[in-house]
């Protein structure tokens, strides 16, 4: 599997998409692993035109065909295309996306390409066009048969891996959807992914208590001791190394941070803030407990700035080599 070319999913075309993929081919043309785009070839042509870039575009017919094409040019998957309108995202752009996503989704399923990378799309976008999904993690569980809390989000760097409980709610109702079965779960398959896609073979988990203190005994709250503490003993029952609950003011320090291989957080700023606080420019969105492996660079479109110039492949090269690496792991 880790001989195949990666697949990457254009993204919204309106955004930063397109030119980070095209500065990331460059500085990852040496590697031994080649990848390709799934549709968009024009609108790559177009963007790297306008933005002065060197680089070629090598249109392929079939996934097969990348790694001969990927020591030229930009090796891209023919099929759906639109036109390159930087910041100013439209339905056809939207529609385009939601192409590239699905087909390099099935590439990868099929067994023509080793992972996914996915560029960030637009979720408003997506849904003008009959997207009905929170993001591209509840698509990719669909898609791959699996219920979407058996697809984890984790954010991970250099130094940090986190993982938030909840995700996209509202904060008033975070205490509502904890449960201790839920941190178990989710707790589970994190283990089981860094086992496997990270090549770690005795994990070790740090999970955040949710109120301030830890709940201070109950004088905060009093979630710790009655959902995460017994999710705790459970997962310690289980053989996990499991440490918690941690306050969320102590879980980031430098020392905190050596002590464990990912830390398990309540909310999404919880676990998203110290993520981008500490390594935004390299950070990456990663789906664990997924059949395939699926990452993407941890930033949006960011149409306000696409088609300037100022936006960096950093977090995107850094998507795509842990794609790589993961594939590695996994074969």
């Amino acid at each position: 599997m880790a001989d195949l070319p990666l697949a990457i999913a254009l993204g919204d075309p309106a955004g930063i998409g397109p030119e980070v993929i095209l500065d990331s081919y460059p500085q990852l043309k040496s590697s031994r692993q080649p990848f390709f785009v799934v549709g968009g070839a024009d609108v790559l042509r177009a963007a790297a035109d306008a933005l002065g870039k060197d680089v070629a575009i090598s249109s392929i017919g079939a996934p097969d065909e990348a790694a001969d094409a990927f020591a030229t040019g930009l090796p891209v998957l023919a099929g759906s295309d639109a036109l390159y309108r930087p910041g100013r995202p439209d339905e056809d752009g939207a529609a385009l996306a939601l192409h590239s996503l699905a087909e390099a989704t099935r590439c990868v399923l099929l067994g023509q390409a080793s992972a996914l990378t996915t560029a960030p799309v637009s979720k408003a976008q997506l849904g003008k066009v009959g997207f009905e999904y929170p993001g591209q993690t509840e698509f990719l569980a669909a898609v791959c048969g699996m219920a979407p809390e058996d697809a984890v989000m984790m954010l991970a760097g250099p130094t940090l891996r986190t993982v938030p409980i909840t995700v996209h709610v509202a904060l008033a109702n975070v205490p509502t959807l904890l449960s201790t079965e839920l941190i178990q779960h989710k707790a589970q398959i994190v283990a089981a992914g860094l086992k496997r896609d990270f090549g770690i073979p005795s994990p070790r988990l740090a999970i955040a208590g949710l109120n301030p203190h830890s709940g201070e005994n109950g004088q905060f709250g009093n979630e710790e001791g009655r959902v995460i503490e017994p999710a705790i003993t459970a997962l310690r029952a289980s053989g996990l190394d499991v440490t918690g609950p941690v306050p969320g003011d102590a879980l980031f320090t430098p020392m905190m941070r050596s002590t464990y291989d990912a830390a398990l957080c309540m909310y999404h700023d919880q676990a998203l803030i110290p993520i981008k606080a500490l390594e935004f420019d390299q950070g990456v969105n990663v789906t664990l407990g997924l059949p395939i492996i699926r990452t993407s660079p941890d930033h949006g479109t960011a149409f306000n700035i696409a088609g300037t110039g100022k936006a960096s492949p950093s977090a995107m090269i850094a998507a795509i080599r842990m794609a790589c690496q993961c594939a590695k792991n996994r074969a």
